[in-house]
């Protein structure tokens, strides 16, 4: 449930070291031990600020945590107050960081809940008023897990968990999970319980912390010690347990911790405050609640997520043909598509990290690059046959007035859209006709022309940082605006410029960005420096913000910066994938939209963010520092 408050009656501090007996020698080596160059890894992150459930002591473990592992030498990231798409962000950026052999460690303290057979992490915008949130947005171990071993099959893995796993929807069959080989999952309480927390930690990670100062070494068995402490002071009403397919005698640290400030809650509880989510009806009215909440709704995975709570539930008869009904209707409303070329049999790429997201500035790390794909037949013969799929039109650039931006005219033609990399987001790969011609920004919009229609009175003054630091060129991109901010704009365009300005469609985005190509990017399937501002993608490169417009070269359609510089807004709604989208390059729109697609990467992503067909979502009354626009309109 919403997590426990563990109120002792005193509280004694952890001041000083253990004594440390000489280490007793391993009975074989440690996963990472043949690697010299291996490193420890941790992702922490704590969740806090829960609108309806604040959890204090989430933020004080995080902190905890973090100074505690990074005693023990591991390089620890750590995260607060993180939504879905943050905290996905979060562990596939980590990801991308770890070598082969590094030691990986992520810890989580927040609110938690078991669904469906998954013990799920619950982000901040999963809230117990609205169930479906609570299934679609949390979290999954086994995804976080998978995460971790992918391209990493022999390095250490290790998940620990200080939240509830109480199931709010009822008594869901819980499924165990198959852990793959040199994995550890510590959990703070067994399945369909509660984790109490004291007034400052977790009762488990208070547990956890005391049991690394306790150890001549820190080894996998102060999971056990702490797990055994917990089940002590709580007289069994919380056992905490343990997954593990790795080495009993792995090592995470050579040494313990000199000390620890973890709370010592020795007698029993006066007040609970839990970690999971807490239906205040029954889990009957719970289940009406849930229906209520999407009845009316046209998104299948609305109903799947309720089959996923209620496999069995009174409506899972009706939820199934509402999906049935919803999908039906998709598949008549779709236009006739051209014929798909054939995928390319090529390695998937490495998957992307997630965008930014909501309050939440990236870490200025640089994913692993992109491993080019290899060449084949087929590769071949799919961009021979597709390139060059369009042409600019014959005239130069257009400005229709002195303070609009630069436009290209682009002629009508078709391409592939998307592509077939692990990333679902970008699937299935599908025919676009683009039918009419149109025209889209050389540049994305720049400090200078945003500043224009601040001048006149339409736009809002916003600093591109968020803050008042110093002022950046005038050509450099315009961002931290919001995809309403950017409506804003265009409204003022067409006044002052006599067009019909608009966000350019997904479909003539990234029709624009591959330039008449189908590669993974507009100059090859291999990253080549000079072509995009990003981390990975060489001079002219400033960490701290993005360059002038046009610094780097542009794509075969004269068009500059379509690869990093700014995340551009397009006009669809956000949908996961491309099952159903328009095969006429029109916007994907849905009614009460409120999440928008961005394009394109930044300047602070590496070059797996700069493939053609990236794609990512973001709310869109957000403003985020790395996040502008290029504009359209129809050629007339």
């Amino acid at each position: 449930m919403w997590r426990t408050l563990f109120i002792a009656g005193m509280f004694v501090t952890m001041g000083g070291a253990f004594a440390a007996p000489s280490d007793p020698p391993l009975e074989r080596p440690s996963v990472a031990a043949a690697d010299t160059h291996a490193n420890r890894m941790a992702l922490v992150i704590g969740n806090t600020h829960y609108g309806d459930a604040p959890l204090p002591a989430a933020e004080h473990d995080a902190y905890d945590m973090s100074v505690a592992l990074t005693s023990l030498g591991f390089n620890v990231t750590r995260r607060i107050d993180l939504n879905e798409t943050a905290m996905r962000d979060a562990l596939d950026t980590f990801v991308t960081q770890l070598g082969p052999h590094d030691t990986a460690l992520v810890y989580f303290a927040g609110h938690g809940l078991q669904a469906g057979g998954d013990a799920l992490l619950a982000p901040l915008d999963a809230r117990a008023d609205a169930p479906v949130t609570l299934v679609e947005k949390g979290i999954p171990v086994k995804d976080v897990v998978a995460r971790m071993v992918q391209r990493r099959p022999d390095a250490a893995n290790i998940v620990v968990l200080d939240m509830c796993l109480n199931d709010p929807f009822g008594a869901t069959p819980t499924e165990s999970m198959s852990l793959p080989a040199n994995t550890l999952v510590a959990y703070a309480t067994t399945f369909a319980t509660e984790a109490a927390e004291t007034e400052r930690n977790g009762l488990y990670t208070a547990a956890l912390l005391r049991a690394m100062s306790g150890e001549a070494r820190t080894t996998s068995r102060v999971f056990e010690i702490a797990a055994a402490n917990v089940a002590q002071l709580t007289h069994d009403s919380q056992r905490p347990w343990i997954a593990s397919t790795l080495d009993a005698a792995f090592t995470l640290a050579p040494m313990s911790l000199a000390s620890t400030d973890a709370i010592d809650a020795t007698q029993s509880a006066t007040g609970t405050h839990t970690r999971g989510i807490l239906p205040k009806d029954s889990s009957e009215q719970y289940e009406l609640t849930f229906w209520e909440s999407i009845k009316d709704s046209t998104y299948p995975s609305d109903y799947e997520a309720y089959l996923k709570a209620y496999p069995n539930g009174r409506f899972a008869t009706l939820a199934k043909a509402r999906i049935d009904r919803l999908r039906a209707a998709a598949a008549s409303a779709k236009p006739a598509a051209s014929p798909q070329l054939p995928a390319s049999p090529t390695p998937a790429p490495t998957p992307k990290p997630a965008p930014p997201v909501v309050a939440e500035k990236p870490r200025q790390t640089a994913p692993t690059p992109t491993p080019a794909p290899a060449t084949t037949t087929a590769t071949v013969a799919v961009a021979v046959a597709s390139k060059p799929a369009a042409k600019t039109s014959a005239g130069a650039e257009v400005k229709d007035c002195p303070s609009c931006p630069a436009l290209v005219p682009l002629s009508a033609g078709s391409f592939t859209m998307g592509s077939n990399n692990d990333d679902p987001a970008e699937k299935p790969p599908h025919r676009v006709a683009i039918a009419q011609p149109y025209l889209i920004g050389k540049y994305e919009v720049t400090i200078e022309q945003w500043n224009a229609c601040v001048d006149a009175g339409a736009c809002t003054r916003i600093s591109p940082d968020g803050d008042a630091g110093n002022a950046p060129p005038a050509n450099a991109p315009m961002r931290n605006v919001s995809w309403d901010d950017a409506q804003v704009y265009v409204k003022w365009l067409s006044k002052v410029g006599g067009k019909a300005y608009r966000l350019p469609t997904e479909a003539e985005w990234e029709y624009a960005a591959r330039g008449g190509t189908q590669s993974t990017y507009w100059w090859g399937d291999q990253m080549k420096k000079g072509n995009a501002d990003c981390k990975d993608c060489g001079e002219p490169y400033r960490p701290e913000a993005p360059t002038p417009v046009g610094s780097f070269a542009a794509n075969p359609y004269g068009l500059h910066d379509m690869n990093g510089s700014v995340w551009e807004w397009v006009a669809d709604c956000w949908h996961g994938n491309y099952k159903g989208a328009p095969a006429d390059g029109h916007a994907w729109d849905d009614p009460s939209c409120s999440v928008r697609v961005i394009r394109g990467g930044s300047w602070r992503e590496g070059a797996s963010y700069m493939q053609s067909a990236t794609r990512f979502k973001y709310s869109s009354s957000v403003r985020q520092s790395q996040n502008g626009f290029r504009v359209a309109r129809d050629a007339q």
